[in-house]
């Protein structure tokens, strides 16, 4: 079952096309990830997805039916900006959000204390959301996302703010949601976690689709003419044009790109002339690596 189809969705302000015929059909269960640089559409798609904003031409179907306000009690929604009323206390800021998306009056306190207790925020249920550090505060506005058992969730940069303790706690909790049958499209800059978390991906930027489906086709796509490396010296080998064609330096690990008709173990050679080489593998691209080559490749064919 698609829970979510966009059909040549377009938003324009002016001339400026914010979406451009963006089509998009995610399949219920999945963890989906909409992707792009900063001002590309994501948020305006995201908007018309939530019926914020209605689409200049196009149509947007959630769970086969068109898209309108009725279905809102359906959707949970962390935006990247906090919505949080900071002189309310915890628990009375939970049930108010649970109010609005119609859960039944009874069934609060004990979703709340469950959710609570999951995030490890029940002994702050009776502070006030001020009081709270950020990163307790985006786990709140995640279980106020979360409280009405939506269908289908949107989480905008869901891991703003919290530590690698944290993060485990919330994306073991959307892998526990997705195995239940809830949809979640996932939009982030962390490729990182994309890469661990997402079947299929959409990135968008000026407002179009500029690549989509899924994570091991992508990935078989772009090759394995990639190497990680890790290493102890001077790396002067990574400006010879001759072996590599693009690379990332951390300072004392790399992730490259060889030039086209060079071997892996023609660079091992020649880096071991150089410097102490820790650790050597040939890899798929990461998702960071396409991103910012295919962005960087859409930017050059607009100039």
């Amino acid at each position: 079952m698609v829970s979510l189809k966009m059909h040549n969705v377009n938003k324009a302000y002016g001339k400026i096309h914010a979406v451009k015929d963006l089509n998009l059909a995610i399949q219920q269960g999945d963890i989906f990830g909409l992707l792009g640089p900063n001002g590309a559409g994501k948020t305006t798609a995201i908007r018309m997805i939530m019926d914020i904003l209605r689409p200049d031409s196009g149509y947007i179907e959630i769970f086969g039916k068109p898209n309108s306000a009725t279905l809102r009690d359906e959707i949970g929604y962390l935006p990247e900006e906090r919505g949080l009323y900071k002189k309310m206390n915890v628990f009375d800021v939970i049930s108010f959000f649970a109010e609005i998306k119609s859960v039944p009056q009874k069934e609060i306190p004990d979703r709340a204390s469950n959710l609570l207790q999951k995030l490890d925020l029940l002994d702050w249920r009776d502070k006030k959301v001020e009081e709270l550090s950020r990163g307790m505060q985006q786990k709140l506005q995640f279980i106020c996302t979360v409280i009405h058992e939506p269908k289908l969730i949107i989480l905008d940069e869901p891991f703003t703010g919290l530590d690698p303790v944290n993060t485990r706690i919330l994306k073991d909790m959307m892998l526990d949601m997705k195995a239940k049958g809830t949809t979640i499209i996932f939009s982030t800059h962390l490729m990182e976690q994309v890469e661990k978390l997402c079947e299929s991906i959409c990135l968008i930027n000026r407002g179009e689709s500029i690549l989509r489906g899924k994570v091991s086709d992508i990935k078989t796509t772009f090759g394995k003419n990639r190497v990680r490396m890790s290493y102890e010296g001077k790396a002067d080998f990574l400006t010879d044009p001759s072996y590599i064609a693009s690379y990332d330096d951390y300072g004392q690990y790399v992730e490259i790109q060889l030039a086209e008709g060079v071997s892996s173990q023609e660079l091992l050679k020649n880096a071991m002339q150089k410097v102490a080489v820790q650790h050597f593998e040939i890899a798929d691209p990461s998702l960071n690596e396409i991103f910012i080559s295919t962005v960087k490749s859409e930017g050059n064919n607009h100039a």
